[in-house]
């Protein structure tokens, strides 16, 4: 092990970056699994780093020829097969499973170079793992013919499996995709797969063919769809459309910052930012979980249609300022007509992109969410909607038989001792990361596997010369 080289960068607008500091860990001096919170100055900048760095053994990452593979071996298969095996579910629950691939041949690829050929090579990509093949030069049916092995991290992660043709010194171009989710895997079948653009969408030029077979512990998947998904490294583009939307956009985000101050409220509480506070929260939520009756849902509403009825000068108030602050708006408008003016074009390009894109990504996120439900209940991933059914059953039976506020008593204690049993714990709704998992209507498109066809396939798109 050597040094981690750190740089932290700000961006300015959408081009323009500018490198705010560096530094570096000595990773060799850091124990192994054990989670060591570091603080580092920036080297040539001011400020400092908060890092939290926990350096655990990879295991099952490795690249070989056919004539050496892993699971070929019988007696290295059954020592797999039993590392996985129920037996051993509590041991290490972050080892899920093995993924073996191999990659075999491309046939028919698109014809990247002037001369009607190809380099191609492979990218392997699972969460944020990847590894790639060597490069064969000149060919449009490449045989790579390797093995490559993956730790399973997430039985609900998706393999992109990415063709390239290596261009020298400049970026490669792109040959075609496919993306396979890994409970789709048919184990120790040669499959072959149609190549798709970039958006996962359409059927490109050229088929890939390849083998895999996936060892995993069901009741660590299980318990893994319940923590937070790992984030992806590689940021999401963001496209194009009218400066119109600011408007609706500056109304929406003062009913979800309303909503959003509330929920930072309660999370506050549970991660103990202010320890008068939280025990405050806490005794009150004990002495009201403890006391709560059904009838006291309608009371509560009650109660609060009784104090908006009996402070109306607050609700006067508040409209009045909402009438004054449109007038502002209006007068601000002009103002803001007469600066802009002054700002260049691009400067006002990027900040309807940016407002575009948040409107864009917040319908995204609606539709999402529904489309999950949908796709929860109508058994689009099995092995998701088995387990929703666990789930409900043992719910159904605990609460049967279990008074309710022993349930939230053991809910709300949970929360709210969690950040002090362990200080480093990320908080996360189990429902919500439940539903991460399940596909959406357009990853349903993605990942589905096109059948080969002759029909498909473009004409070959050749580069001209420089």
């Amino acid at each position: 092990m050597g040094i981690l080289d750190i740089e932290v960068w700000g961006r300015n607008g959408k081009k323009h970056e500018e490198r705010l500091g560096t530094c570096k860990v000595d990773i060799a001096l850091l124990p192994l699994r054990r989670a060591n919170c570091l603080e580092l100055r920036l080297d040539s900048g001011p400020g400092a780093l908060l890092l939290l760095i926990t350096l655990t053994p990879c295991m099952g990452v490795s690249v070989s020829d056919l004539c050496v593979c892993p699971l070929a071996d019988a007696g290295e298969r059954r020592q797999i097969a039993q590392r996985y095996c129920l037996q051993n579910s509590l041991k290490d629950m972050k080892d899920i499973g093995l993924l073996q691939v191999k990659v075999l041949k491309a046939v028919d690829l698109l014809a990247a170079d002037f001369s009607g050929k190809s380099d191609p090579f492979c990218l392997l990509e699972l969460g944020n793992d990847r590894l790639q093949t060597h490069t064969i030069y000149k060919t449009l049916n490449p045989e790579w013919n390797k093995v490559f092995t993956f730790p399973v991290k997430d039985i609900h992660d998706v393999l992109e499996v990415t063709v390239f043709d290596e261009d020298g010194d400049k970026p490669p171009d792109f040959l075609g995709k496919v993306a396979i989710p890994l409970l789709s895997i048919r184990d120790g079948q040669t499959n072959c797969y149609v190549l798709k653009n970039k958006d996962l969408e359409q059927a490109f030029k050229g088929v890939i063919y390849l083998e895999m077979d996936l060892i995993y512990n069901p009741v660590k998947a299980s318990l893994r769809t319940f923590t937070p998904r790992e984030k992806r490294f590689v940021e999401d583009g963001r496209k194009l459309s009218k400066k119109i939307l600011s408007r609706d956009v500056d109304r929406v985000k003062r009913i979800t910052m309303a909503i959003w101050s509330t929920m930072q409220f309660l999370k506050s509480c549970f991660q103990w930012e202010s320890t008068l506070r939280s025990t405050v929260a806490f005794v009150v939520f004990l002495v009201t979980v403890w006391n709560f009756e059904l009838y006291m849902i309608p009371l509560a509403l009650l109660l609060l249609f009784l104090y908006n009825c009996l402070g109306p000068t607050k609700g006067k108030v508040a409209n009045s300022q909402d009438s004054q602050e449109s007038t502002d708006i209006d007068d601000e408008e002009d103002e803001d007509d007469k600066e802009s003016e002054k700002k260049g074009f691009i400067e006002r390009i990027y900040m309807v992109q940016d407002i575009v894109s948040t409107v864009q990504n917040i319908l995204e996120e609606i539709a999402s969410f529904g489309e999950r439900i949908k796709n929860t209940f109508n058994w689009t991933v099995p092995f998701l909607s088995f387990l929703a059914c666990w789930m409900l059953a043992v719910a159904t039976v605990a609460l049967y038989f279990v008074p309710l506020r022993y349930i939230v008593l053991i809910w709300g204690i949970n929360k709210f001792t969690k950040k002090l049993r362990n200080p480093y714990a990320i908080d996360n709704n189990e429902l919500l990361d439940f539903l991460s998992r399940v596909p959406s209507d357009v990853q349903k498109v993605q990942y589905a596997e096109l059948r080969p066809s002759s029909s498909q396939s473009p004409l070959r798109k050749k580069r001209s010369a420089p």
